[in-house]
């Protein structure tokens, strides 16, 4: 499963990728991100660090998250680009508990003040400038009250698994599915292509723009959006982030 969408912060709007047939699919009870250990350790990290108040999920996308955060008593709104994933969500029990807003996670705002901000799920890549990362912890940092936090679950580019010259690498092979990462090291750009069959035969190709970034560069975008780093996990089940991790939970917190 890729990650979430949004558009670009430089003036251009990017197509939206989570549209279609695309939102039609999202919810994959198969995926990973749909296990209940999964969830169960998403949402009990986020109801200790909203303590009582209330939290904003940036692409809230279909509520895989949000629902069972709202199931534990949290007053959970959200803001989404693709309107057919609000579509996905709309139906669900207990949506209608929840209030989103369509729009751009980098400028949207929503009415009221945030114990807990949060963006799951690499989507902070999806914003392919750096501009528009930075953007998006300052439209965070402006929901958030004194001494809130801003959570962002996203993967460590894997760039050492690159020999020297190389820009591909592949992180799933099976018959249905093909995914391989290209990476621009000079831009920190890279692109997730998914060739995808359901006959063996026929492959259909989705390619998909992102730009990483490493934890380092993330803690300065926080401090340019009036934040300092909290606490960083290797995952939900709070493991301790090391050099050897292939993704981190970071949570800032707003000064007051």
């Amino acid at each position: 499963m890729v990650a979430r969408a949004a558009t670009g912060h430089d003036g251009d709007v990017l197509p939206n990728y989570f549209d279609g047939d695309v939102a039609q699919r999202y919810d994959d009870p198969d995926d990973e991100m749909f296990a209940p250990e999964v969830l169960r350790a998403t949402v009990d990290l986020l109801v200790d660090l909203v303590d009582g108040r209330v939290a904003l999920e940036l692409a809230i996308g279909t509520g895989r998250v949000a629902l069972p955060l709202s199931e534990r008593g949290v007053q959970v709104h959200g803001i989404e680009l693709s309107e057919a994933m609000v579509a996905q969500l709309r139906p669900k029990r207990g949506a209608e508990k929840i209030d989103v807003v369509i729009g751009d996670m980098t400028t949207t705002r929503v009415e009221g003040r945030f114990g807990l901000v949060y963006l799951v799920f690499n989507t902070i890549g999806n914003v392919t400038t750096q501009d528009g990362q930075v953007a998006v912890f300052e439209n965070a940092a402006a929901h958030l009250e004194p001494g809130g936090c801003f959570l962002i679950e996203t993967g460590v580019p894997v760039l050492r698994r690159l020999p020297a010259g190389e820009r591909f690498a592949v992180f799933d092979h099976n018959d249905e599915h093909l995914g391989i990462d290209e990476y621009d090291v000079a831009t920190q750009r890279t692109w997730s292509h998914h060739y995808s069959s359901t006959d063996g035969e026929t492959y259909h190709r989705r390619s998909i723009p992102f730009r990483y970034a490493w934890p380092a560069e993330l803690d300065l975008m926080a401090r340019i959006a009036g934040m300092r780093l909290r606490d960083r996990w290797a995952d939900w089940d709070r493991s301790p982030f090391t050099s050897e991790s292939p993704k981190h939970v970071s949570v800032w917190e707003k000064r007051g």
